[in-house]
């Protein structure tokens, strides 16, 4: 078959080659902006008079006819035709002849892959961003059934302070919340258009690169042709964004993991989120957590497989390109998958309150507000903190709690306790005593509650 670029080729190409450098395998899912973004060049060029309304009108139905027979799984696909573009060029030329070899005027592959990467970049970022969304609200409408569970807060994995279990899930509100922003952020960059920059110089021809622009949804077009080609900075930005969103789910699910286990009993997963063992009757295996914390591996890698590709690359386009969307294309795909699943476990995880309950005295949670009311009864802070730790171990030894010591024992390590500080000790004392902003008290976690309520409202 004769190749888009063979005039200046006497030979045919190696089958070997060929198949080393197609692209069809993967790039097959960008023939829906492929198609999007060449009737937006065709009605740009019968705008300038490169085309007459007639033939515009021939191309884009015969490309939607196209770009009907590939959704449903009917058009044929060969590696000697490389990728994409070239497939859908062909088809279109074979139903239309001369009429289908104008589409390709004032445009190179270099501009019009950038553009459908474009395009399926902001598609990728509207999808997930409505995911994150999808999330947030799963936390937001468990936190009212949870406004009165204390659990313990951790550093270090170790017992720290009490809060308010809604804490820890308006926690990840916030988390996504700033991964939302953050690619509403990398949108804006993406959201240029690099249509009509060409191969790398720009074209002679009278193209309206605004018009096309305008039609596709793109703010402006690229200003430099030479920088269009060769510019992946907003694939390496969405994947960065993918890689944090990743990093924030495998906390989350590394949380639950251990908050399932029989020495923390914290959480029940629903059972369509679990597993069983092949061989342990008795197993009940968080292996979709597991698989989300396993799989934030494959997003992250994204990002220094596409800086390695372009660190050595001069300007305009170069082959190596190519492998930009091997990358791109499975972390969308895992994080797409992640976050799916997320809002079910999130909304049907039960926690188990009798055994939380049983172990929350232990870990001396309160020892911190014991501290605070010391600083307030006028103890310099470095004084409390020293004498809050001698009562710890003297805890230790005693194998009591602090509320369990006698105001005397308590007095004798400082004289400004008095018998109002029974009000401060107690893991449930130790949560309603805090009041600062953002706080992991009752009436903050509430506040902040109503705030996200009104977001989804």
């Amino acid at each position: 078959m004769a190749k888009a670029w063979g005039g200046r080729f006497e030979g045919k190409t190696d089958p070997r080659v060929e198949r080393f450098t197609e692209s069809i395998s993967f790039d097959a899912r960008l023939a829906a902006v492929d198609i999007t973004g060449s009737q937006a060049h065709a009605r740009m060029q019968a705008k300038v008079g490169l085309l007459t309304q007639a033939e515009c009108d021939a191309i884009c139905a015969t490309l939607e006819t196209i770009g009907a027979e590939i959704a449903r799984g009917e058009f044929p696909f060969r590696v000697e035709l490389e990728d994409i573009h070239m497939h859908i060029e062909s088809a279109l030329i074979s139903r239309l002849g001369d009429v289908g070899r104008k589409l390709h005027t004032g445009r190179s592959r270099n501009d019009q892959v950038a553009t459908d990467l474009k395009l399926y970049i902001r598609g990728a970022i509207d999808q997930i961003d409505g995911l994150l969304a999808d999330v947030q609200h799963a936390f937001v409408e468990r936190s009212p059934n949870d406004l009165d569970i204390v659990i313990p807060g951790y550093t270090h994995l170790q017992r720290a302070q009490p809060v308010i279990a809604a804490h820890y899930w308006l926690a990840y509100c916030e988390k996504f919340q700033r991964d939302r922003e953050r690619l509403a952020d990398c949108r804006r960059r993406v959201n240029i258009s690099p249509l009509g920059a060409a191969a790398l110089a720009g074209t002679s021809l009278p193209i309206d690169r605004d018009y096309s622009a305008k039609l596709l949804g793109f703010t402006a077009p690229a200003a430099n042709s030479l920088d269009v080609s060769s510019d992946r900075d907003f694939l390496i930005e969405f994947t960065s964004c993918l890689a944090l969103i990743a990093a924030h789910l495998s906390t989350w699910a590394e949380e639950w993991i251990l908050w399932c286990t029989t020495e923390f009993g914290y959480l029940k997963l629903p059972d369509a989120y679990t597993t069983g063992s092949s061989i342990m009757p008795q197993k009940r295996n968080p292996d979709v957590l597991e698989l989300v914390r396993g799989k934030s591996a494959r997003v992250m890698a994204a990002v220094p497989h596409l800086l390695t590709l372009v660190k050595g690359l001069p300007l305009a386009y170069n082959r190596d390109l190519q492998e930009d969307k091997i990358a791109v294309f499975d972390a969308v795909d895992t994080i797409v998958a992640c976050l799916e699943l997320a809002p079910a476990i999130i909304v049907g995880a039960a926690l188990q309150t009798d055994r939380i309950a049983a172990r929350l005295e232990e870990g001396f949670l309160d020892a911190t507000t014991l501290m605070e009311y010391l600083i307030k009864k006028g103890v310099p802070m470095r004084t409390a903190h020293e004498t809050v730790g001698k009562l710890v171990a003297l805890c230790d030894g005693k194998k009591c709690r602090l509320a369990e010591l006698s105001l005397s024992e308590l007095q004798t390590a400082c004289s400004q306790i008095q018998a109002d500080v029974s009000q401060v000790l107690g893991a449930h004392n130790a949560v309603a005593a805090l009041k600062s902003y953002g706080s992991g008290g009752r009436a903050a976690v509430a506040q902040q509650l109503e705030l996200w309520k009104q977001k989804f409202a």
